[in-house]
């Protein structure tokens, strides 16, 4: 057999293998590693390109260790699943560099991380000054995560006493001008109905590019090979968007009247309501 076919034939087995054995070890060897996975995924690497180029006779030692590599690796995750001590020794431990506002220079030296990293690292948090973070720990897979001190975290609902409707994800229903016909069966429309839909639109089918149910059962959104998209949205007229963001401002005092300690802050929260509902109907 000619060498540039044994490479080729060679080459194709040690990807066939390497895929398998990387479908054995799990999706963490494609994202957060630790540094023993680390080192078996070098490894492994380096052993299929000798299985892949060498010429010998005695390539095939090559797919032992591939599969010694694999079965010492995996036994060792099971083990640390088992065993924090373990766990903690091949994976690392999180170590707190910020708190309360204040660098842990200590922690920092231990980590050999320079402050202009660090910095770097918080920005790329949304975090500019040190004095804003109220924790901040650097992970065994080398992510910085960052906990902002409560004035400086952004506001939910939750904080404003707001309740909303629960959310669920959209269906799509269409891709590519195809039909995915068990999102269409879990979304509880059918298809005269989405034919429908897109009739409104003088859109056929292959026309499609995405369209996307939203979790309201009702609305369509539709994106067209050539760009366009439907519904199109309509700009809010000034006088809807004043009435929306009264309701918010009513609601929110409304809360603040139930949450008031005392009688005469109720009274004042009471007071600018009627002020404003008044305003509104003279309006």
């Amino acid at each position: 057999m000619p060498q540039w076919i044994e490479i080729v034939i060679r080459t194709l087995a040690a990807m066939a293998v390497l895929f398998i054995l990387t479908k054995v070890l799990g999706k963490r060897q494609i994202s957060e590693l630790s540094l023993f996975e680390y080192i078996t995924g070098i490894s492994i690497g380096n052993i299929a390109a000798y299985v892949s180029l060498d010429l010998d006779n005695l390539w095939y030692l090559g797919i032992v260790s591939l599969l010694v590599w694999v079965s010492v690796s995996v036994g060792i995750e099971y083990w640390t699943v088992k065993n924090r001590k373990v766990r903690d020794l091949v994976d690392g431990k999180g170590r707190v560099l910020i708190k309360d506002g204040k660098l842990l220079k200590e922690q920092l030296k231990k980590e050999r991380l320079t402050l202009d990293e660090l910095l770097e690292q918080l920005r790329s948090k949304d975090a500019y000054r040190v004095a804003d973070v109220e924790f901040a720990v650097m992970e065994s897979s080398g992510e910085l995560n960052v906990l902002m001190k409560k004035q400086y975290q952004p506001i939910t609902p939750d904080m404003l006493g707001w309740k909303m409707a629960e959310e669920k994800p959209p269906h799509t229903l269409v891709m590519d001008g195809i039909v995915l016909e068990k999102e269409l069966e879990l979304s509880g429309v059918t298809r005269d109905w989405l034919r429908h839909k897109m009739s409104q639109q003088k859109l056929k089918l292959e026309d499609v590019l995405l369209a996307q149910l939203d979790s309201d059962g009702i609305t369509l959104h539709i994106q067209t090979a050539d760009g366009r998209s439907f519904p199109q949205k309509k700009a809010d007229k000034p006088a809807d968007r004043i009435r929306q963001m009264t309701a918010q401002l009513e609601d929110e005092l409304k809360r603040l009247e139930q949450a008031a300690r005392n009688e005469a802050d109720r009274q004042a929260y009471r007071s600018a309501l009627d002020r404003l509902q008044t305003g509104m109907k003279g309006k």
